[in-house]
């Protein structure tokens, strides 16, 4: 019978040898007597200990055959590609995948974070939310490879895989100017991630070179989750002169969006939209997206991982994934009256 109580120092004192010889018994190591060896197995058998593999990497420096990945949002589906492109590479290497999400929360992140150092990961591949990432040098220090996903690092050299947000933000509004639309809303994420940043920059660009004036007053930000994107969109859609067009700039603004659109209006006379990345139920719903290959995100951040583990001692790299339009109509309507 296995006692979970039963702690090495139990098992040590039973067979009359000190901590060390038991745990070097127990870890399989040579060099021990014969007779030592099997007082020892033999007290363990009897008493039910087992050993903590965790806590016998700690104890003797080694890595686990493990990558640790941080998350902002379990549910969110780009995520779920991300990790699973991620857990392709991992099995390629015989490496077991640990996901958890901080919930866009930084202290959450770091407590994580130092988790996984704790556990003695390979790597760990983040999608951060903290605003200076310089910290994560103490955890480098202690072997972790760490490699950022989605959001680049801040204060920190270190590899990553990112895409061209800014592109991104540029291409949907242009291709709704092209549509002959000038009231375009564009509701976005948080402002401080550095995706959010850069969608918006590539939009504002746009705008202002096709000489819009007064766009911004139809910018919208904070529209992190599903709910509060949709108290965002019935105001826009309640103002004296609503928007024409949208550019959702996450999925689940785009969700949003298309909710309150829905709802509200007969499908001649919708606003034209666009979303950012392609997930299963845009091409159900007909949603033009800017797309890109969230998989393969994941895919090549784990290869930086596996890289950086093999020599840790070459430059930073930042790789930036292309974005495209993909057209399914709702971006090509033209403006209602």
């Amino acid at each position: 019978m296995t006692h979970t109580n039963v702690t090495l120092a139990r098992v040590a004192i039973a067979a009359g040898v000190s901590l060390k010889t038991a745990s070097r018994v127990l870890a399989g190591e040579p060099h021990v007597a014969p007779q030592t060896r099997e007082r020892v197995l033999k007290e363990a058998r009897v008493l039910g200990y087992r050993r903590n593999a965790a806590a016998s990497l700690l104890a003797s420096g080694q890595q686990a055959d493990a990558i640790s990945v941080i998350i902002g949002d379990m549910t969110n589906p780009f995520y779920a590609a991300m990790a699973q492109g991620i857990e392709e590479r991992a099995r390629e290497h015989r490496m077991i995948l640990s996901l958890s999400s901080s919930g866009e929360d930084p202290d959450t992140e770091w407590e994580l974070a130092k988790g996984a150092a704790r556990q003695r990961s390979r790597a760990l591949i983040v999608v951060s939310s903290m605003e200076d990432n310089s910290q994560y040098l103490d955890l480098v220090r202690t072997g972790l490879t760490v490699v950022f996903v989605d959001r680049e690092p801040r204060a920190i050299q270190a590899d990553s895989v990112v895409l061209d947000n800014e592109a991104g933000g540029r291409l949907a509004a242009t291709h709704l100017l092209e549509h002959g639309h000038t009231r375009i809303s564009y509701v976005g994420d948080y402002e401080w991630l550095p995706t959010q940043q850069a969608r918006l920059a590539g939009f504002s660009d746009a705008m202002s070179e096709a000489g819009i004036s007064n766009w911004e007053h139809l910018v919208r930000k904070d529209a992190h989750d599903v709910a509060r994107a949709r108290e965002i969109v019935r105001e826009l859609l309640d103002l004296e002169a609503p928007p024409t067009a949208f550019v959702g700039g996450n999925n689940r603004s785009a969700l949003a969006i298309l909710h309150e659109v829905h709802s509200r209006y007969p499908v001649g006379r919708r606003p034209a939209m666009i979303g950012f990345d392609d997930v299963e139920w845009a091409g159900v719903l007909g949603l033009s997206v800017i797309s890109h290959d969230s998989r393969d995100m994941g895919r090549q951040a784990a290869d930086l991982a596996f890289a950086r583990i093999e020599d840790p001692s070459k430059e930073a790299k930042m790789i930036e994934l292309p974005v495209a339009l993909t057209e399914r109509g709702s971006g090509e309507r033209p403006p209602f009256s």
